[in-house]
């Protein structure tokens, strides 16, 4: 006999023996809808000696999915970015554009393992300067145009001169909600702060809404979870950071220790060699440290048509490698 059948018979039994049933239980010969077998089943269980009680199993939780934030789009002015001696990606061959393909090709190599020895958040790229003045946030914008326009690599430049931003007001965008804010508050996420670009494979993070301590917000524990996210949350692209002059503010040297490469941009003729031994000392454990020289003058036969020379060293560890001229 099934537990269901012992159920019944013994309620049957406590009706002829005077028991008081309770009003909403059916009799054993009336069908069951569902709920009611199940709850009946239970108590008439309970008085058969012996028998086990089966709970109910427990009905399945919906997921919990992590909010998916669309990133705002941007429309740069590329015919304006171009006339101001940028790289655009439609702009016809120009020197400049072939400077930076020299240059961006070890930083690329580096960041997607493909160098000469493997560099720990290769993808993360600091764009510096001993002083201010250097031509850095130039190169910075340059650089993430150039390998923009790689076939299979995206880029994304960070606005971290937190002080002193540029990279907006060079590419001729109003100022908005960024790193500043996301440091600040915790329930705001990197994503919902981020630009998409009519540059196809560029991403904008702006400095953000200026803070009285924007400084020491950018030398905080709260910016290197912050790097650690990004490296980890953004491994498949390249992440250009144009940061605060390294003898300026100690910001950038905190900022320099959670990066795979670092570029120093001097200008010729006027970074005093002083200056850069300085600065290269305070990026000493950084895994690779480029140096490119900014305005270089033309040489009598004119290769630097434009007015612009590169030259760049390259080293792992304390600096072993060779040195390359650029341009």
């Amino acid at each position: 006999m099934s537990l269901i059948e012992q159920a019944a018979n013994r309620l049957e039994q406590l009706r002829k023996a005077g028991v008081e049933i309770p009003d909403e239980v059916p009799a054993a010969t009336t069908p069951l809808s569902e709920p009611v077998v199940k709850s009946t089943i239970q108590q008439a269980a309970e008085m058969l000696p012996g028998a086990a009680v089966v709970q109910p199993a427990p009905q399945p939780q919906p997921a919990v999915t992590a909010p998916r934030f669309t990133a705002k789009t941007v429309s740069i002015d590329l015919d304006l970015l171009g006339r101001g001696g940028f790289i655009t990606p439609k702009a016809p061959r120009a020197q400049i554009a072939d400077e930076f393909r020299v240059i961006k090709r070890p930083l690329i190599d580096n960041a997607l393992g493909k160098g000469a020895a493997p560099v720990a958040n290769g993808n993360l790229i600091m764009i510096t300067s001993a002083v201010p003045g250097e031509g850095k946030t130039f190169t910075a914008v340059n650089l993430a145009m150039s390998i923009a326009m790689e076939l299979d690599t995206t880029v994304m430049l960070v606005d971290a001169d937190v002080a002193n931003p540029s990279i907006f007001r060079v590419l001729g965008l109003p100022p908005g909600a960024g790193l500043l804010d996301v440091l600040v508050k915790d329930s705001l996420d990197l994503g919902e702060v981020l630009l998409r670009t009519n540059v196809d494979k560029l991403t904008l993070l702006p400095a953000g809404t200026q803070h009285p301590r924007a400084t020491e917000l950018l030398a905080s524990d709260s910016m290197a979870r912050l790097i650690e996210d990004m490296a980890r949350r953004y491994d498949d692209r390249i992440i250009i950071f144009d940061s605060p002059p390294l003898l300026v503010t100690t910001e950038a040297r905190a900022l320099a220790a959670h990066m795979g490469q670092i570029v120093l941009v001097t200008r010729a003729e006027r970074t005093l060699h002083g200056q850069v031994t300085h600065a290269l000392a305070t990026i000493e454990n950084c895994p690779v440290k480029l140096m490119m020289l900014n305005q270089a003058r033309p040489d009598p036969l004119g290769s630097y048509g434009y007015g612009y020379g590169y030259g760049y060293g390259y080293g792992y560890g304390e600096g072993q490698g060779g040195r390359v001229s650029g341009g």
